[in-house]
């Protein structure tokens, strides 16, 4: 029996409706409920789609990473460029780690009645693996650009990057969590 497929426990089909807000009803133009039970399914399967984008991508630059060494140039690098390369490796192993463990937590768990459990670990999982691969994508940029741009440019362009993913990845969706989070708070004052 697969996660998606458990049985749904008698005291989950009581439970009290929570509101998708992703979905209004085509005749309404409401928000449609939805329950426990389908928001946690719901947001199992979105962990699942996002754990496919990242894990690939983290694959790839991590296989990158680990034909580096064997490469005729990496025996010029000064001991600067080595640390920052064994760190990046380390940073992409650690990436590849929270970003498949949701596979592993799946896998282990399966059947058990821990879904809730699950997705949250998963969640926490993945964004611990996203601010790794930031720092991965980072630290192979440093690596790349001292080696292409002498002087300080390097330095400087990792930087303008790692803040773009920073704005990116991290402060846009805060700030958008804020503005919904704003919004319902008024919602519910005039419902009052």
């Amino acid at each position: 029996m697969t996660m998606t497929e458990q049985p749904v426990e008698p005291a989950e089909k009581d439970n009290a409706r929570c509101t998708r807000h992703d979905s209004p009803s085509p005749q309404t133009g409401a928000e449609t409920p939805e329950t426990a039970r389908e928001r946690v399914n719901r947001r199992w399967n979105e962990v699942l789609q996002e754990t496919r984008v990242t894990q690939t991508g983290v694959q790839i630059l991590f296989g990158f990473l680990l034909s580096v060494a064997f490469t005729p140039l990496f025996r010029e690098l000064e001991t600067f460029d080595r640390v920052v390369y064994v760190t990046t490796v380390v940073l992409g192993a650690a990436a590849t780690g929270s970003l498949i463990a949701p596979v592993s937590l799946h896998r282990f768990l399966s059947g058990q009645r821990m879904k809730d459990e699950v997705v949250e670990a998963a969640c926490r999982l993945m964004m611990c693996g996203m601010v790794l691969l930031a720092l991965t994508i980072g630290c192979t940029l440093l690596l790349i650009l001292r080696v292409v741009i002498p002087g300080v440019l390097a330095e400087v362009l990792v930087g303008g990057v790692m803040l773009w993913f920073g704005l990116c990845w991290y402060a846009l969706p805060l700030r958008l969590r804020r503005r919904a989070a704003r919004r319902s708070g008024t919602d519910d004052a005039q419902r009052t």
